[in-house]
């Protein structure tokens, strides 16, 4: 194989790659759906090992579960599930502010890009628009992320983060979205890092975390309502709404994945 075919064959397996993730992250390959190489193949008009190799990243990055007889499946993420992510997540970013001179270098000449991502991601978030906020809101994390000096604790955050939003898509598209879910704080956070404020930094992302947990609460307490309803009376519809929040919500506004 000459380089130029290599170069193009990986390119194309980057592509397929993220195609098949954006399809996952706006809900148009749902959890549970199963497909094969040879139907994406063609799907994309591409020979199979480019489809094979972007299918197995994704595998890699928890996005889809592999089975040797039945291919390819879009991964179910459960609460149970979430919950680990965000309490992972939360306990990553707690050690990296034990001793944050060694582990995290703010650039100022990056906060410009931030900035606007952290702008779009709020109205997005604030419109309703649940594709261009999961967009933004994974740019403005991953640009985030750069300022940690540790490249395997950055990516370990993004992937994260990715299967967090496979998780939360389908859920806010059944239920709805409003300040109560939404987490509205990529400026306040922003702002925070800009002025060195290294406290109210870690306070805006432990208010970020405790958010997505007591969202999880909410959940979990939701599905078992939802299931007790179907037990009694068949199953409960599709537009069944979440319980009310609980008594002592979080002080800061929503959740985001």
């Amino acid at each position: 194989m000459s380089p130029s075919a290599g170069v193009t064959r990986n390119t194309l397996r980057q592509q397929i790659a993220d195609a098949l993730r954006d399809e996952v992250l706006a809900g148009r390959l749902p959890p549970g759906r199963e497909f094969t190489v040879k139907q994406i193949a063609e799907q994309y008009g591409v020979s199979a090992t480019p489809v094979r190799e972007a299918l197995f990243d994704l595998s890699a990055q928890g996005l889809l579960a592999s089975d040797q007889h039945r291919g390819f499946q879009v991964r179910e993420f459960t609460v149970a599930d979430y919950r680990a992510m965000a309490e992972a997540r939360a306990l990553v970013v707690e050690g990296l502010f034990r001793n944050p001179a060694e582990r995290v270098a703010v650039r100022p000449e990056g906060l410009a890009s931030i900035r606007r991502r952290a702008a779009e991601a709020v109205r997005a978030a604030k419109g309703g628009d649940l594709d261009v906020l999961i967009g933004y809101d994974l740019r403005f994390w991953r640009e985030l992320g750069q300022f940690v000096l540790n490249p395997y604790i950055a990516d370990f955050l993004t992937r994260l983060r990715v299967q967090a939003w496979v998780f939360a898509v389908h859920r806010l598209r059944r239920d709805g979205m409003d300040e109560n879910v939404l987490w509205f704080g990529h400026e306040e956070l922003v702002e925070a890092i800009a002025r060195g404020d290294r406290e109210q930094v870690h306070a805006e992302m432990c208010s970020y975390y405790a958010h997505a947990l007591a969202w999880a609460d909410r959940l979990a307490e939701g599905d078992g309502e939802r299931n007790a309803e179907g037990n009694a009376d068949g199953p409960a519809g599709p537009g069944s709404a979440l319980p009310p929040q609980s008594p002592q919500p979080p002080e800061s506004p929503g959740h985001c994945a």
